[in-house]
């Protein structure tokens, strides 16, 4: 693919002082397009609008853009779909979502997607396929998605209860759209010349990296203190370094846009790094509005046309 020009250069974009509310217009996640097969606690479906501001500020297309803690990847995915960057890598650590990456962006992908599309979801059928240990990476992919699926608010966590009433009394057939999820598999193979996917530990890395000009880094770690994601009990690998990761996004030579839950502990961080921020609303699923906090070294691409 050819680069693209861009109208603003990002070693031309200024400092901003810091902002606690921008009074910034809210996205409902219901208009933009669903490209990940994952329920994610604390996805970025919201996120995507300005996603897509952010990286067309750069006066030209960047060669690779690198996400550190992926989860459900919809940013990444968005990126690639959407021909925002060049190239996209995405990581994980936690091996229940990594092994989906890995059967998705390999040859198993359309056997994923065929089990998924001929799976009958019953309760004893969810049970007889969750109650045994997969015997390769592509069976833990299948297992994973129908625990994301069936699974109260997608939780993959140790202890996380089944959706019992569901939508409209559904029950475990609320989230389980089988036709879709498979065509989501098959679309992502459709590209996978252009993802990659690293499962191991998203600050290293950040570090093997950080000298690399034409990368650019989405960063929404997982956030312990508080707030929506409440740590643990959405994640198996919740516990993560916040200050050395501040120290690493520091050292990083190419630009970076990192998200997290306002906290003050975060702020006295950011600043301490000299970064900028500023809160941007959002509007989740079911429609409740909540503010997040950009973190980057410059955000003045958000007032753009």
């Amino acid at each position: 693919m050819a680069r693209q020009s861009r109208k603003v250069p990002d070693n031309q974009l200024p400092l901003l002082e810091d902002d606690r509310f921008t009074g910034s217009k809210i996205f409902n996640v219901a208009s933009v397009p669903q490209r990940s097969v994952f329920r994610y606690p604390g996805g970025k479906t919201w996120f995507v609008p300005y996603l897509r501001k952010w990286l067309r500020a750069f006066s030209t297309m960047p060669d690779q853009l690198i996400e550190p803690f992926a989860g459900g990847g919809i940013v990444g995915l968005t990126a690639a779909f959407e021909n925002l960057v060049q190239s996209v890598t995405f990581v994980e650590r936690d091996p229940q979502i990594a092994s989906v990456w890995h059967t998705i962006l390999s040859a198993d992908a359309s056997w994923l997607a065929a089990q998924i599309i001929n799976f009958e979801l019953t309760a004893a059928k969810v049970d007889a396929v969750l109650g045994h240990s997969p015997a390769s990476t592509r069976e833990m992919a299948f297992q994973t998605i129908l625990r994301n699926r069936v699974n109260r608010g997608g939780i993959l966590a140790t202890g996380a209860g089944r959706i019992k009433t569901g939508e409209n009394g559904k029950g475990l057939n609320s989230r389980w759209y089988p036709q879709t999820l498979g065509k989501r598999i098959l679309d992502i193979a459709a590209i996978k010349d252009r993802l990659r996917f690293i499962d191991g530990d998203g600050i290293k890395v950040m570090q093997e990296n950080a000298s690399c000009a034409t990368a650019v880094f989405f960063i929404d770690p997982p956030y312990t203190a508080g707030g929506k994601r409440a740590g643990s009990r959405l994640y198996t690998y919740s516990e993560i370094d916040h200050e050395a990761l501040f120290r690493t996004t520091e050292r990083l030579t190419g630009s970076f846009l990192m998200t997290y839950d306002d906290a003050e502990d975060v702020r006295k961080l950011a600043q301490a790094h000299h970064f900028s921020m500023k809160n941007i609303a959002m509007k989740t699923t079911h429609h409740s509005q909540m503010m997040e906090l950009l973190i980057s070294r410059r955000l003045d691409w958000l007032d753009l046309p």
